[in-house]
């Protein structure tokens, strides 16, 4: 596994504006449910149409628990949790989901087997160059 990155200008308005430069992550393309469900099928006996019917049942139970307020564990593909923002009020009674949730996200935690990959370090290659490393 290796990631691609790039290397950005950025000005820093903390501190009086100084351009710094920054590694940016570069991503090279997106996975949908049908590649994902076709890859799935290849590696075992449930055929592709099988693998995205479950895939988007989850999805949607997903969605279902999560809107109850649930933290939905996955195992190895990690946790996801709703959350909301909010804007303060100096007194309690003031506060209304209508007026004060700003948005609503929902929340990822990785699994511990992926943070520790993580931790342990991912090979990374600069955007332009044919070698990793």
């Amino acid at each position: 596994m290796a990631i691609r990155y790039r290397i950005t200008k950025r000005s820093n308005s903390i501190q009086q504006k100084k351009e710094q430069y920054i590694m940016q992550a570069v991503h090279t393309g997106k996975i949908n449910l049908d590649y994902i469900s076709n890859a799935i099928s290849n590696e075992c006996s449930l055929h592709e149409v099988d693998v995205k019917a479950v895939l988007m049942a989850l999805g949607i139970k997903l969605e279902y628990y999560l809107e109850k307020g649930n933290i939905v564990d996955l195992g190895d593909v990690g946790k996801f949790k709703m959350g909301f923002q909010c804007i303060a009020e100096e007194d309690a009674a003031k506060l209304s989901p209508k007026k004060n949730i700003k948005k609503y996200h929902v929340n990822y935690q990785s699994s511990v087997k992926l943070k520790r990959k993580l931790k342990a370090g991912i090979t990374t290659y600069k955007e332009g160059s044919r070698s990793v490393g």
